[in-house]
């Protein structure tokens, strides 16, 4: 299964930047790191970043025509099973068939951060 979503443009490839961060996009950066450390085909397309990647794909392309409100885009299987919001934690444990507390931090469990200082 190769699962992919085509977003809306952003300052950066995650959207986690600037002085307010989405939380929605904060959680889908966590599925998403959790699916390709359990081994899943996973990616995540922006439209500012890597508009090649939706012309490419003749159905996100046909899509994109009707407006860009239809993203984000999930794509399966190259088939589009979700337009306009992101996969529920629900629904990519669904698909998945690991428990919807893989995807979410422990109570009390603080974030993991790696910042590389270059100089």
């Amino acid at each position: 299964m190769k699962l992919e979503v085509f977003e809306p443009a952003m300052c950066c490839p995650t959207g986690l930047c600037g002085p307010s961060i989405d939380p929605e996009l904060t959680r889908i950066a966590t599925v998403h790191y959790v699916l390709k450390q359990r081994g899943f085909d996973v990616a995540r397309y922006n439209l500012a970043s890597e508009p090649n990647r939706f012309v490419e794909n003749a159905n996100v392309q046909a899509e994109i025509t009707k407006g860009l409100e239809t993203l984000p885009l999930t794509v399966i299987d190259g088939d589009i099973v979700k337009r306009g919001a992101y996969m529920t934690n629900e629904e990519i444990s669904e698909l998945t068939g690991l428990p919807v507390d893989a995807f979410a931090k422990q109570d009390g469990e603080k974030p993991k951060v790696r910042i590389t200082l270059k100089k």
